[in-house]
């Protein structure tokens, strides 16, 4: 079967900022060509897309990745029934137990302090279960502890059929972050998903140095007599044209969502929208880092995605020499030149040239780019992918 897969390559100007730092503080980077790169890894580009699924898609099709995954399931029971007499919290820890094999205990920083012995138990590792998934262990469990009753539940979960069901509510209707970005159970492999989604660390196309910021904080009770600084520090940052890039196995996506559920949707609606979703937050999404010191909102200046049949590729080789500025400065111009000859070069040899390609571009800068593919507004590269995609899954291409 032909694989439906999406590349997704971005060029994207920052200015100063600090949106990933490593352990000292300092910005991340890495040598590439030879030389020091600004970077930004794919975690830290994988917790801003979440994050802007927020507020592009409604709660019930994301996930949760906590470890007070016990809390989040007694919240859930005690929702449904607000004049529930039983235990929440231990019938809770009780069913996630038999759903995903794992075991739960009291953080002991939490113990120290409980007095009262009301802390939660809690997961050992982040686990990430699906709101949907969550609300179904929680209706199990109170129709099967007879209202409440702790006794009743374990003796319940014992029987192979209601087990199978326990663990079925945490491995089906997976949310569209846990399709895309998958998730590990270490108690029971069987639960793991495998991720749809690849996501590369953020490469500057060009050298990149680390600078420090060296500011002062004033007393505001000072008295004119009282000279000097109330506070002194230093914050280290960097500045960079950033080549990004992630690549979706839609084809992977539908076998961790399913297919519709709807009677009005076709089969591939759900992984459909899942690919747009995600196209539309990895564009529009920054990573959070002393973004109160930087401001550094800034957007892409060129997007360009393909539909590949055979295999994901990236285009960083592009800038494995590092880019110089230009006379007038800058970087995005000559990034936009080199990428495009990268392009048309690679893909003629391999014969990819066919694969159907779209690019969305801001300013004359990236005017290299115009040929590699239609040129599209934001909104019409969501709606036409979205368009392709069903198209390829449907047709089984």
């Amino acid at each position: 079967m032909t694989r439906t897969i999406l590349d997704i390559h971005i060029l994207q100007n920052v200015p100063p900022s600090n949106m990933n730092r490593d352990e000292t503080g300092t910005p991340k980077s890495a040598y590439y060509g030879g030389v020091r790169r600004a970077r930004v890894s794919s975690q830290a580009w994988k917790r801003a897309t979440r994050k802007r699924f927020e507020e592009l898609l409604p709660p019930e099709e994301l996930g949760v990745r906590t470890k007070k995954v016990v809390e989040a399931l007694a919240q859930r029971i005690t929702a449904r029934e607000p004049d529930f007499s039983g235990d929440a919290v231990k019938l809770a820890e009780i069913a996630l137990k038999s759903a995903t094999g794992s075991s739960f205990e009291v953080p002991k920083r939490k113990s120290k302090n409980d007095d009262e012995g009301t802390a939660v138990a809690e997961a050992k590792y982040l686990m990430f279960l699906s709101r949907r998934q969550l609300d179904a262990l929680a209706e199990l469990t109170v129709e099967a502890s007879g209202g409440g009753d702790t006794a009743t539940l374990e003796k319940a979960l014992k029987g192979k059929e209601l087990k199978a069901l326990a663990r079925s509510t945490v491995d089906t209707r997976h949310s569209i972050d846990i399709a895309l970005f998958g998730r590990m159970v270490a108690d029971a492999a069987d639960l793991n998903v495998d991720a749809a989604t690849q996501v590369a660390h953020a490469l500057s196309v060009h050298r990149s140095d680390i600078e420090s910021d060296y500011y002062t904080a004033v007393d505001d009770l000072n008295e004119d007599s009282e000279t000097g600084a109330g506070m002194i520090g230093t914050i280290d940052f960097n500045s960079a044209t950033l080549y990004r890039y992630a690549a979706v196995d839609a084809n992977e996506l539908q076998r961790n969502l399913g297919v519709g559920l709807k009677d009005d949707e076709s089969p591939s609606t759900p992984t459909a929208k899942a690919v747009a979703a995600f196209l539309e937050a990895f564009v529009t999404s920054l990573p959070s880092g002393k973004i109160n010191t930087f401001a550094n909102h800034t957007l892409p200046s060129a997007v360009i995605v393909k539909i590949r049949e055979r295999w994901p590729l990236s285009f960083v080789g592009a800038f494995e020499e590092p880019v110089p500025k230009t006379e007038r400065g800058g970087y995005l111009r000559e990034s936009c030149l080199r990428l495009t000859r990268h392009v048309k070069s690679t893909e003629r040899e391999y014969g990819l040239d066919g694969d159907r390609t779209w690019v969305f571009r801001v300013g004359d800068e990236t005017s290299e780019l115009k040929d590699l593919g239609t040129g599209v507004t934001l909104s019409e590269l969501l709606d036409q992918v979205q368009d392709a995609v069903r198209e390829r899954l449907e047709s089984g291409a």
